[in-house]
């Protein structure tokens, strides 16, 4: 849950809050430097690049010596088009999006700036717990978070109703009796799940009180017995009806569709998809037919695993005090406040939830508890790797040629392989 703040952090808070009054975040920052920086953007070049651009445009009026590159980098490109050029020690950026599950491997491959008592790293006790942990390793800070997201539980209001429940369901065993009560009363499919994703799995562990990794310990705990309770407890909605039988290959794809058309009455996704659900037959002249619940929980508690970006220095830069000021203004709790205005993209500033335009927003209005609930990664270079194994091993698992046991002892094995631990 995100810590309520005491009487000493709200007072820091105030005076804080109260310095920006006398020197706005729109102001230079002392010791900003000059020259020409570069930074790589991955979010959506269509529908989001415009937001970032015009804080660009802001920071850079704020920062007349200062010049930003902008590029926009496709995301499925850019963690290796970042490591070849950083290997290479030529083209990478000064300033990069990473995605909060690369930032572990970029900075054990030295590839990032340590930001610790830098400028790009203000206020550090006003970020959330969890996004903020992404940006750790080796016992050092090497990024800003800048978003952050989770996995909900997303249903269709309309056909929740037909089939006689106002409220979505609040625990795994409801989840199971309201899908089948929908394939009894209407002609949708109660639940689709992402079984060939183990991204999307771990509700399910988390619900049982399991996990892939035991990262402190160094021990793989995938296929011990929460995780094997976890894949059952999957493989039960699909044998009893409740679920959907999932396509195993493009199976995300398969449920947006399904449920977007009003084919599906739930599934688990997150915030960056909403816009494509909004689009579809099923809520696109309907949008309050969507709802959105925190997962359903299970005998050991409930939550999703936590996803979004980070801004991070590339260590080679010879531009770092630019590169410092530009972050410093780009996750800045104005900036991040545009952000959600204006893409409804979550903040990853406890304060920035406190404004009301913010506070207001129907993506942070729905996800903030979802939010609340969201499980810390497993932030070790090797992170990125894990669901891999997922995608290879639980078709056998999905269409009854291996138990759930046998399914999760081969994931281990890749494990054991790529992490040496036992």
């Amino acid at each position: 849950m995100r810590p309520m703040p005491t009487a000493a952090a709200a007072l820091g808070l105030a005076l804080a809050l109260s310095a920006c009054g006398a020197n706005p975040e729109g102001a230079a920052a002392p010791g900003a430097g000059s020259g020409e920086i570069t930074f790589w953007d991955t979010s959506d070049a269509t529908t989001e690049a415009h937001v970032f651009r015009g804080l660009i445009e802001d920071f850079e009026a704020a920062h007349p010596d200062i010049t930003v590159h902008y590029e926009n980098v496709p995301f499925d490109d850019a963690q290796e088009k970042f490591k070849t050029a950083a290997q290479a020690g030529t083209g990478a950026p000064d300033v990069m999006r990473a995605d909060v599950g690369w930032v572990a491997e970029l900075a054990a491959l030295g590839y990032l700036a340590p930001l610790d008592d830098t400028p790009a790293l203000q206020e550090p006790e006003d970020f959330l717990p969890t996004p903020l942990s992404s940006t750790r390793h080796a016992g050092a800070t090497y990024a800003v978070p800048q978003v952050t997201d989770s996995l909900a539980l997303l249903y269709n209001k309309d056909l929740l109703a037909q089939a006689g429940h106002e409220e979505p369901p609040a625990t795994m065993e409801e989840l199971k009796q309201v899908a089948l009560d929908v394939n009894d009363t209407t002609d949708a499919t109660g639940l689709y799940l992402n079984a060939a994703d183990g991204f999307f799995l771990l509700p399910h562990y988390y619900a049982h009180g399991g996990n892939l990794l035991d990262v402190e310990k160094q021990e793989i705990t995938v296929n011990d017995a929460a995780g094997v309770a976890a894949l059952e407890e999957v493989l039960d909605l699909i044998d009893s009806g409740a679920a959907a039988d999932p396509a195993l290959t493009d199976t995300y794809a398969t449920m947006q569709t399904a449920f977007k058309d009003g084919d599906v009455a739930m599934i688990f996704n997150g915030p960056w998809s909403l816009g494509e659900i909004r689009s579809g037959d099923a809520f696109s002249d309907e949008a309050d037919n969507l709802g959105v619940a925190p997962l359903p929980a299970g005998p050991e508690g409930r939550g999703g695993p936590t996803g979004g970006h980070d801004y991070a220095v590339y260590a080679g830069s010879g531009e770092l005090d630019a590169s410092y000021a530009f972050i410093r203004f780009m996750a800045s709790a104005d900036s991040q406040a545009t952000i959600t205005k204006e893409l409804g993209l979550l903040p990853t500033r406890a304060s920035v939830y406190e404004r009301e335009e913010v506070a207001s927003h129907p993506t942070v209005r729905d996800f903030e508890p979802v939010i609340d609930t969201a499980h810390p990664g497993m932030w070790i270079p090797e992170g990125g790797t894990l669901f891999q194994p997922f995608t290879q091993q639980l078709p056998a698992a999905v269409s009854g040629q291996a138990t759930a046991q046998e399914a999760l002892d081969a994931v281990a094995a890749d494990y054991r392989a790529a992490l040496g631990w036992d």
